[in-house]
């Protein structure tokens, strides 16, 4: 009988674990709306925008600054003019349409040169036109799950002042 005990316990342990456990929504499987947005989180944990503005200010993450100017970020250098200023963004557009532009942002404006960060298939591989050695193995996408909904946090403060 403690044995059975035992082994119950530990099953409920485990089913409690696994219902907590992280949800990400894999690249493949992103719902688009008729307008490029995303209304679904990609990942069960919220965004954290202290977390996203680091994202966006690194050049070996993000890096948006380099084409976005944003006042917020006016600590960190080289802000770009590439992309359309980002202050007030929040204003703008919702955590749906910020979430579809991170993800993919041809969906939206299909002319924009900005990167896909949550893609990884329908594009010509790096290093295809430029090498006979290209990476053979599937390319992760340039941001996680989770750096998506925490640049979006992030971008959801930006707020034009009064």
């Amino acid at each position: 009988m403690k044995r059975t005990g035992t082994m119950l316990a530990g099953a409920l342990i485990a089913m409690s674990a696994a219902a907590q456990a992280e949800t990400v929504v894999d690249p493949q499987e992103v719902v688009f709306g008729e307008y490029g947005e995303v209304t679904e989180p990609l990942t069960s944990t919220p965004g954290d925008p202290a977390r996203g503005e680091e994202i966006m200010v690194t050049k070996s993450a993000g890096n948006c600054i380099s084409c976005h100017m944003v006042s917020a970020l006016d600590y960190a250098p080289f802000h770009g003019e590439v992309g359309p200023p980002l202050d007030g963004v929040a204003d703008r557009w919702g955590e749906a349409e910020l979430r579809g532009i991170l993800v993919d942002a041809k969906k939206t404006y299909q002319g924009t040169i900005m990167p896909s960060y949550y893609k990884t298939t329908g594009y010509v591989r790096p290093g295809v036109a430029f090498t006979s050695k290209p990476a053979e193995e599937p390319l992760p996408p340039l941001l996680s799950a989770q750096d998506i909904e925490d640049v979006v946090a992030f971008l959801s403060t930006l707020h034009w002042e009064d």
